[in-house]
């Protein structure tokens, strides 16, 4: 029984570690005003909750009592180490930002947050090619192997950038703030990417049990609505609208048992339309403005999704002539991928097939699984079941994603029934 009573509360303590670690970060970062300092005392709490909780029972505001936790670890930190004497009144003064008796005002501050160490990690001081896999690393908790495995470097390679970045940080003195209204566009690029990239890794994590992760979905969503109070900007307005068109499909993409289900099967009975008129409204607000960009041509796109009844309704022409203006205004490998992949819906597999192998034929989205399993899918459909296979093959290879996997085995299994009971 006390073995159960344990596991449970290891259970707890990962689930509150996933929900709440990374925004109790974000405060400690900008009372402390050091990344790995911040780091340490928040691993420090959770340790201290390890013991206590288990004993004493779960505090009601667990964010705010890790933070307080870590916040007097933190001190007793400072106090033993003699280099950082010359900071302690400093830090002190910030540390008491947050006390007991300010409670009430913490939560509203601790909200914000994780909003103001993006715009941190965004400054203009940071190299470009640092500020994305910085806030990844430090805002979100991805790890150094993953966002590597994003920017196609070494681990190595993004570890370093990630450490110079913190530097810069550090050595320019750079504020923990939400930029003033003149500062904010200059930053507002990186930003929104980050946020991009947040509901990306939710939408379809990288790697793991699960094809979905409701809190970075949640968090990505409340961020672009935060930006978008500060700043009424029509690319906000896209890409809070695009998220949100996505979003609302979560309730299908998935069957009871977790197994993944593609766009043209899933039951858009169980799509949720408040989710749905929210973001379709947002395109038209976007779009009425003039100024479009890639995030609203995005949306608009899943606009027309959410709109079909159903997958044989979908105006398939309208879908290639947006991915075409898409590809305009960002030529990657991945919009040239999806474009071929709507071409195939509207002319033929063949065709897909032909513009996939011409991508990878470049070089490009060679290690990126989600091209073989496409390619893989418009081979079937072209009756060429052998090139299915290999496709397949490759893809299952590539994937780090257990429902992806379970998905490509099964389509493995598919076609070798289609070859036996042809023979």
């Amino acid at each position: 029984m006390e073995e159960d009573s344990q596991e449970n509360f290891e259970e707890l303590i990962s689930e509150v570690y996933r929900a709440e670690s990374r925004q109790a970060f974000a405060t400690l970062v900008r009372l402390l005003g050091d990344f790995d300092l911040a780091e340490e005392m928040l691993h420090e709490a959770f340790a201290v909750a390890m013991s206590q909780w288990p004993r004493d029972g779960v505090p009601q505001n667990r964010r705010a009592w890790l933070i307080s936790t870590a916040r007097f670890k933190a001190i007793d930190a400072i106090r033993r180490r003699q280099r950082f004497a010359g900071q302690l009144p400093e830090i002190m003064a910030r540390l008491q930002e947050i006390g007991d008796e300010n409670e009430a005002n913490a939560v509203s501050e601790i909200q914000d947050d994780r909003l103001r160490l993006i715009f941190t990690c965004c400054h203009p001081a940071i190299d470009r090619s640092v500020q994305i896999p910085l806030t990844l690393r430090e805002v979100c908790g991805l790890t150094t192997e993953e966002i590597a495995s994003a920017f196609l470097v070494t681990p190595p390679t993004m570890a370093q950038r990630i450490v110079r970045g913190k530097a810069k940080i550090r050595d320019a003195r750079i504020p923990y703030v939400v930029p003033s209204l003149t500062e904010l566009p200059e930053r507002l690029d990186a930003v929104l990417s980050v946020v991009y990239l947040i509901f990306n890794e939710a939408y379809s994590a990288s790697a793991g049990d699960n094809l979905t992760r409701a809190d970075l979905s949640e968090e990505a969503i409340r961020l672009a609505r935060l930006i978008l109070e500060l700043l009424p900007d029509a690319e906000v307005m896209g890409l809070l609208a695009l998220m949100l068109l996505h979003e609302s499909r979560r309730p299908a993409r998935t069957t009871a048992e977790g197994d993944i289900v593609l766009l043209e099967d899933q039951n858009r009975s169980l799509w949720n339309r408040e989710l749905i008129d929210e973001g379709l409204q947002l395109v038209e607000q976007a779009m009425a403005t003039g100024r479009i960009g890639a995030y609203t041509i995005q949306a608009a796109i899943s606009g027309v999704h959410a709109s079909s009844k159903t997958s044989e309704s979908t105006d398939w022409a309208q879908v290639v002539s947006l991915y075409d203006v898409l590809f305009r205004a960002a030529p990657t490998p991945i919009v040239e991928l999806n474009r071929a992949v709507a071409m195939a819906m509207r002319d033929g597999p063949e065709v897909g097939v032909q513009l996939i192998d011409t991508i990878l034929a470049r070089g490009d989205l060679t290690d990126y699984h989600l091209a073989h399993s496409a390619r893989g899918e418009l081979l079937r459909r072209s009756g060429r079941i052998a090139d299915a296979r290999t496709a397949f093959e490759n893809a299952l290879t590539l994937t780090k994603q257990e429902p992806e996997k379970k998905f490509l085995n099964r389509k493995l299994n598919e076609l070798s029934s289609a070859t036996t009971s042809s023979q």
